[in-house]
């Protein structure tokens, strides 16, 4: 499971950047179009699988892999930040930072255990890494393709607003980023 701890404080996407892309001039829809950059950011983040600007997680495990490696979602990673064990009995125990290595280079990047876990965990949500992920804390961190893709989310949001439900295509910008299990 996956809990976010501390969402963006900042939008891929301001929102003189998305009038600007919609040629409006007016302020009339203004709060209207910044729920339209969140639900586009978030929307994007879904489908590719990423996070954009920097966010803090935690994900939750029953258990340690029998491969000893646990791909981290969410990439580009900046950090691990914990691991924590929890027990049975509730005692909550932080994993010394020389038992686990983590590849930020790789997408999705991995954690590997380096010695052992203790015993006596529970059986649900045993396991809490702690990590930040996002290209950085600023929207021009992201990649140009990515805000250009949120952009044309918007516009797409902002001429079909009507009542009616449909399929809204991704942008192809985005084929480059999306997150893909084999």
């Amino acid at each position: 499971m996956l809990e976010l701890i501390t969402p963006p404080t900042v939008e891929p996407v301001t929102l003189a950047e998305a009038k600007a892309h919609l040629k409006i001039e007016t302020n009339d829809d203004d709060a209207l179009l910044a729920t339209f950059i969140a639900a586009a950011r978030a929307r994007a983040e879904w489908h590719l699988g990423r996070a954009f600007i920097t966010q803090d997680w935690v994900l939750w495990l029953d258990r340690w892999p029998h491969s000893n490696c646990v791909g981290i979602p969410l990439p580009p990673l900046q950090a691990v930040t914990s691991v924590k064990t929890c027990a049975q009995n509730g005692t909550v125990t932080d994993l010394d930072a020389s038992l686990w290595s983590a590849d930020l280079v790789s997408a999705p990047a991995r954690l590997t255990l380096n010695g052992a876990l203790p015993g006596n965990l529970r059986p649900q949500n045993a396991i809490a890494i702690a990590f930040t992920a996002g290209y950085g804390d600023a929207a021009g961190d992201v990649p140009a393709p990515i805000r250009a893709g949120i952009l044309d989310l918007i516009a797409d949001l902002y001429a079909n607003r009507g009542d009616q439900a449909r399929a809204v295509p991704m942008p192809a910008s985005f084929a480059p980023y999306r997150m893909v299990r084999l």
